[in-house]
Parts: structure tokens; sequence; C-alpha cells
């Protein structure tokens, strides 16, 4: 089960994710998230991470379909939260991080985008 909280604060998406971002909850951030990128024109987003107990590769490439959309749109994508071992792993080991920047929590994301 993947649950989506979803703020937009000063001109940038914050999404929260908690559960499990899979093969079988990647449809529901595909409704939630990147229709809402795609039809607004969301420039900047950040994912928080903290909740997430796994993500596997479906999981890995929607995170990265959602940064190819903000770069269109002359925006940035960031990663916080990376705390749970395994979703920290997984996400390390693929080409994710050399697109999307990692910061330890949604204020340094603030920061680093306003920069």
């Amino acid at each position: 089960m993947l649950n989506i909280n979803m703020e937009f604060l000063r001109g940038i998406l914050f999404v929260r994710l908690k559960g499990v971002l899979n093969k079988n909850t990647v449809e529901k951030l595909d409704e939630e998230v990147t229709s809402l990128i795609e039809s607004n024109g969301v420039r900047n987003i950040v994912f928080n991470v903290n909740n997430l107990n796994s993500i596997d590769h479906y999981g890995i490439n929607a995170l990265l379909h959602n940064y190819e959309i903000c770069r269109n749109n002359s925006g940035r994508t960031l990663i916080c939260g990376l705390n749970n071992v395994l979703v920290k792993n997984r996400i390390n080991r693929s080409r994710l991080l050399n697109y999307i920047y990692k910061t330890t929590n949604e204020l340094t994301a603030l920061n680093k985008i306003n920069s």
C-alpha cells in the first residue's frame, strides 16, 4: 500500500510517500502526482521518502519520470529522507541520484531550490 501526502509551498510541490512504491502501487503515484505535475506545469518537486518501506525498479523509474517532466518545465527534482536502509540501498544502486539531488530533509531541499 502507498499513501501520498502532497503540499504546495512557495512554488515547490512536496510529495511525502509512505508505505511501498513498487509495481503494484506505482499507478497511484502516476494518477495522483504525475498527472498533477503534467496538468499544472509544476516546476519543482521534492520527494520525501522518509516513511517509504520499500521501492523497486518500477518505483525508481516513476520518480525518474517525474524528474523528466520537471526538467522539461525548467524545474528541479530533489529527494530527501533516505533513512530506510533498504530504500537507501536500492536508490543508491540505481541511476536515480545521477539526476535527482539528494538532501537530508525538506527544509534543506527548500533552501536548495530557492538558492
